[in-house]
């Protein structure tokens, strides 16, 4: 269930610039790196010598510092939301597939520069002792402050001008939207999104590595995403539901299940095969996700397309 939460953040925050923006990001787990080492360099560790020891290249303040972990989320959220401004006033420049490639090429760069920045990140080592706070209800919270954040951003004006720009861009232009600058807050805001994810990553394992924000996690949250639905807030919903359904099962059928003496396994490796074939098939039967563009609705709480 807590797993569950943090991935429900992290898709939420990828929908709020590729649902909204139409252009596909393999950026943004860059954000929730950052989060994530945010978070330790402000709130680790539990047993002070550590930061030293781990991070030598941390300026004198931070080694010494470890504040609770709210304070670490709010530095995750802040660091992970400027940076995610900053490279977006540049990338946003960019449309299409050009600026999706370049969010590829970000991702790449923030991998290298993470793992050999020895000092300060511990290159590819893992950093443990790092403070434990995830529990179901705490991620049940900061889930629903997330999806909250992303229904704002839709009901608001930059929201539309950003889907009218994704819809018609010559003719959005033509009315007056400043595409750059809707794309940007979208980008930003959702780095944001993402850095608080990472925190909460960090917060559920206690440990914090390199690796563990790259590829695998890419290609995890980008399917969550595109079999819910990406022209839909519940649909990244309800993918992070059905991904994490099938991907629990697949778990325990690589595990091996027991029929008398004998144990039935999948080969080591099979999640990821199945994941691509349950992606394949959503996208034959239902190209436009499970939602289809739709919305759940609960009451007048509808949302504008």
């Amino acid at each position: 269930m807590t797993e569950m939460t943090i991935r429900v953040v992290l898709v939420v925050g990828l929908y709020i610039f590729i649902g909204n923006s139409g252009i596909l990001s393999f950026g943004h787990v860059s954000f929730m790196s950052i989060g994530a080492y945010a978070f330790v360099w402000i709130s680790c560790c539990t047993l002070p010598a550590l930061k030293p020891l781990y991070l030598p290249g941390l300026p004198i303040v931070l080694q010494e510092t470890a504040l609770p972990s709210p304070a670490g989320i709010a530095a995750a959220a802040a660091l992970a939301g400027g940076s995610a401004l900053v490279i977006g006033s540049i990338l946003m420049r960019l449309s299409g597939t050009a600026a999706s490639i370049a969010t590829f090429s970000l991702l790449a760069g923030q991998y290298a520069l993470f793992r050999n920045w020895t000092g300060v990140t511990g290159g590819t080592s893992s950093l443990a002792n790092v403070p434990v706070f995830m529990t179901s209800a705490i991620g049940t919270l900061l889930a629903i402050g997330a999806v909250l954040i992303a229904w704002l951003h839709h009901q608001s004006r930059f929201g539309l001008m950003l889907r009218a720009a994704r819809d018609e861009q010559t003719a959005s232009k033509a009315s007056g939207v400043n595409v750059w600058l809707v794309r940007t807050i979208a980008f930003g805001l959702s780095g944001l999104i993402m850095g608080v994810g990472g925190a909460m990553q960090a917060g559920f394992l206690g440990i914090v590595t390199v690796d563990a924000f790259y590829l695998d996690v890419t290609f995890l949250t980008l399917a969550m995403l595109i079999v819910g639905g990406s022209g839909s807030l519940s649909g990244a919903v309800v993918g992070v539901i059905a991904l994490t359904a099938v991907t629990e099962m697949l778990r325990r059928f690589e595990v091996g299940i027991h029929l008398g003496d004998t144990l039935l396994a999948l080969p080591r490796g099979f999640q990821e095969v199945g994941l691509g074939i349950v992606m394949i098939l959503v996208m034959i039967l239902r190209p436009a996700g499970i939602m289809n563009g739709r919305e759940l609705t609960v009451g007048h709480f509808r949302l504008k397309r």
